[in-house]
């Protein structure tokens, strides 16, 4: 339970990074739809390079999560996690939405033309096919369909969220991040394959508790003063004005207000009592989650109902074998996505609910090695 300021059950997640340009594709750019002729091994070896270096320098817990994930996974992994860091990074490397509008168009039909076999010669695109054909190859050619519908998601996703503009709700917040990270899950349990209702649901309150933990990690970057872009040529515009993404409906419950935090930061007024109610709501799915997991390791109900059971995509065989215990053991490198977040959120409740003050999580790798050990999130 989480009291006035005072967050329990542990509160998690490593600290902002600063943003770097993204390095030099390794290969020529190749426009949608052109297909490479022969992917060789040397290829697919440089596009994983380039991936994991993004992450590892753009998304540290990623990057350290990629070795809990099954290798025979972790391409579509690496090619998954590096484009929604280059989506997320979109608003700020671009000097105008058009031209990050064009960017998301690439990106989707990029996505067409990976499935229809024809990728263009960009590191992303020739991961993400040698995960498609491997999984193909391993669970028949119907195995990668699901992929598909989550990838468009999650661009579709990122698109409608591109100018940075304050969510409406505490609600539609966690459907953002439903339809990002925790879809970013979905995505990595597909891969395995693995299509279970109890690991998509807890990937759910995981995923809402991540997609929460990184709108809050952003407020330091968002509502900083907008900075220029540098081209060829010198500066050709600047970064997007300074943006609170905090759901309206909780800075009018405790008198935020943009302009205060956007000029006095972490000494804005109400700025820490609405970063203490959103993060009651990420810890909630974490406690959510970890009940659930203990329930079902003991072979229990897990005592509510999965609220995407039956959409697109999240329809599951009856009948047969219970698998469960099973399933948790092989998927669950996935969960430990839980653990980078309860632990900034953890580190947030020690500053006292102010983002600014968050530090980096030295800790990390151990938290993550003691997570697998005791099988526990």
């Amino acid at each position: 339970m989480i009291s006035s300021r005072s967050v329990s059950h542990g509160l998690r997640r490593a600290p902002l990074r600063p943003r770097l340009r993204l390095q030099p594709h390794p290969f020529k750019p190749c426009l949608p739809g052109r297909s490479l002729a022969t992917i060789t091994d040397v290829d697919v070896e440089k596009a994983r390079q380039y991936c994991e270096n993004q992450f590892k320098h753009g998304d540290y817990e990623a990057f350290l999560l990629r070795q809990f994930v099954p290798s025979s996974s972790r391409n579509a992994y690496n090619a998954l996690r590096t484009l929604n860091l280059e989506l997320a990074r979109l608003p700020e490397t671009v000097s105008n939405p058009t031209i990050a509008r064009m960017r998301m168009s690439f990106w989707r039909e990029t996505v067409n033309s990976v499935f229809a076999g024809n990728p263009p010669r960009e590191p992303i695109s020739i991961l993400l096919h040698q995960a498609i054909q491997d999984l193909k190859a391993r669970a028949g050619p119907s195995s990668a369909s699901s992929l598909k519908f989550w990838l468009l998601r999650l661009i579709n996703t990122r698109e409608q969220h591109m100018e940075n503009r304050p969510f409406v709700s505490l609600t539609s917040l966690e459907d953002y991040a439903e339809n990002t990270y925790a879809t970013l899950m979905y995505m990595t349990l597909a891969s395995m394959p693995l299509r279970s209702v109890h690991m998509d649901h807890l990937a759910s309150h995981i995923g809402k508790a991540c997609g929460i933990v990184a709108t809050l990690r952003g407020i330091p970057v968002l509502a900083a003063p907008s900075q220029p872009i540098q081209g060829p040529a010198g500066s050709v515009g600047n970064t997007r004005p300074p943006a609170l993404l905090l759901p309206l409906d909780v800075m009018a419950e405790v008198g935020v207000r943009e302009e205060d935090v956007f000029r006095r930061g972490p000494n804005a007024e109400g700025l820490q009592d609405a970063v203490f109610k959103v993060a009651t709501r990420a810890n909630d799915h974490l406690i959510t989650a970890r009940e659930m997991l203990k329930n079902l390791k003991a072979g229990e109900e897990v005592g509510h109902d999965y609220e995407h059971e039956g959409e697109q995509e999240h329809a599951y065989s009856s009948g047969g074998t219970d698998t469960t215990q099973a399933d948790i053991k092989r998927g669950f490198g996935v969960l430990l996505e839980a653990v980078p977040a309860a632990d900034y959120l953890e580190r947030l409740e020690k500053v006292d609910f102010d983002p600014f003050k968050v530090k980096a999580s030295w800790k990390l790798p151990w938290r993550l090695w003691r997570a697998l050990k005791t099988q526990q999130i």
